[in-house]
């Protein structure tokens, strides 16, 4: 479901720029420490407020630049996060819990992207899924 080595791929075989006319915010980095001790629910918002940031990104991009196939991805994980029930304790709004940076080089987008979805988003099914093997 991660589209990210498609889009670096046919980003590779561009011969236009790879800088974006708008600045996108992503968030960066993951604290293993404090990420084991959050609840699944603040696992759940910190990944949909980091998907949110970087769609808002992508959506106010200009055609043709606009990388399509991005948009419809972020789109389907925040559907998939956003209606996963999750029977343990109180509903958290999605929040930010770090410093977003800027950039407008699309190759960063990319690597930023893949780095949630291999990295916060992975982790997330792995503590679903060990829960589930509990129970």
């Amino acid at each position: 479901m991660n589209v990210v080595a498609g889009l670096e791929i046919a980003l590779s075989d561009c011969n236009g720029s790879t800088n974006l006319s708008t600045p996108v915010q992503l968030r960066t980095g993951l604290h293993m420490a404090s990420w084991g001790n959050k609840s699944h629910q603040e696992k759940r918002g910190d990944i949909v407020a980091s998907l949110r940031l970087l769609l808002e990104g992508v959506n106010v991009l200009k055609a043709p630049s606009q990388p399509a196939r991005l948009k419809k991805n972020i789109n389907n994980y925040l559907l998939i996060l956003t209606h996963l029930q999750l029977s343990q304790g109180p509903v958290v709004s999605p929040a930010l819990s770090c410093v977003p940076q800027s950039t407008q080089s699309l190759s960063t987008v990319l690597l930023n992207y893949n780095k949630l979805i291999s990295g916060k988003l992975e982790w997330f099914m792995v503590n679903l899924g060990d829960r589930c093997i509990s129970q």
